[in-house]
């Protein structure tokens, strides 16, 4: 098959010179045509030389591909011209060709790790559907995964959430924090899922307080649907967790933390950075200044610990402190 880069505006290119009853194409036009399209996407490219234009051809030739069909023995002067024996023909009315179901399939496949999540309901029906128009391969190898726990609580609720914040109603939840003896009750209005370190959070408005309410998927125990008008929101959740690592989202002003992180530790932070924010400061032999700007919270405060003493906090004060204490909690537990 041709190479993928810009293959499709060369197909349609093609189709479109193959087709044009006004014009004769020879090779040479042809791969002017093709340029100036790929050109006009993306000023900085090469281009194409004859070599591709001719494996594209044989592509759209192919089974594989479109099956066209091109006119012989016509000439300009000695150069052939490339035109479809069927002016009214088109790769654009034609059905999926076989290579790209292959790809279609693929990507379902993929979509189809996402198990739970009610958008990729129709993945399994469609890819069998693909498998037995094409006759595609049905044992497809695994190349790619994601992480996922299949057995998390909770996910469950994701379809009649994902419905309700789409539908817009308004959610009767009874939910029982992981620190509170008796359930309790909440009437939502549902805004946003998001999901962070294998775990599923909603959130909604509920009249009773000011902020927005933020609800771990696995400590809800059931869901109804209550009466009343949904409470609108104008809301940019992009923005609204721009300044936080994971879901929850402090009322106090964003801080710059200054990190002092070990030779051992600093590829892995430049690598996978803890936030958007992060700057390196200053390099040595031995350490590396990095900082941050954003809301502290107890899930930052789990990402430092989580590199042990690869990382200090210098500043600001009282989230040295803060982790101080839990070191220094965490080390009676080990004190024998």
């Amino acid at each position: 098959m041709a190479t993928n880069k810009h293959a499709q505006i060369r197909y349609n290119t093609l189709d479109k010179c193959f087709r044009n009853p006004g014009r004769q194409y020879t090779l040479e036009d042809l791969l002017e045509e093709c340029n100036r399209a790929i050109y006009g996407f993306d000023p900085n490219s090469e281009g194409i030389k004859r070599r591709q234009l001719y494996d594209d051809i044989r592509y759209m030739e192919s089974e594989q591909g479109w099956s066209i069909e091109l006119a012989e023995n016509i000439k300009q002067g000695r150069k052939r011209v490339y035109r479809y024996v069927d002016s009214n023909f088109s790769i654009s009315n034609q059905p999926l060709n076989e290579a790209d179901a292959n790809h279609l399939k693929s990507a379902l496949l993929t979509l189809s790790r996402f198990k739970g999540l009610p958008q990729f309901d129709w993945v399994n029906e469609l890819t069998i559907r693909l498998e037995d128009s094409f006759s595609l391969t049905k044992e497809t190898k695994d190349i790619i995964s994601f992480e996922e726990n299949e057995y998390l609580k909770g996910k469950e609720h994701i379809t009649q959430l994902y419905n309700a914040i789409h539908y817009k109603k308004v959610l009767k939840i009874k939910y029982k924090n992981f620190k509170s003896e008796e359930p309790q009750i909440f009437i939502l209005h549902p805004y946003y899922l998001k999901q962070y370190n294998n775990r599923w959070f909603l959130f909604g408005k509920n009249r009773d307080f000011e902020n927005l309410t933020n609800l771990a998927l696995d400590r809800i125990i059931d869901i109804e649907e209550a009466n009343g008008q949904y409470l609108e929101a104008d809301i940019n959740f992009n923005e609204y967790f721009e300044d936080v690592i994971g879901v929850s989202v402090n009322e106090v002003p964003i801080q710059k933390i200054l990190l002092k992180v070990s030779k051992n530790a600093i590829n892995y932070i430049k690598t996978k950075p803890l936030h958007g924010s992060q700057k390196i400061k200053e390099e040595n032999d031995r350490f590396t200044w990095v900082e941050l700007e954003l809301i502290p919270n107890y899930e930052l405060e789990s990402q430092i610990l989580s590199f042990g003493d690869n990382i200090e906090v210098v500043h600001p004060l009282n989230l040295r402190e803060g982790l101080k204490e839990r070191i220094e909690l965490l080390l009676t537990k080990y004190k024998t």
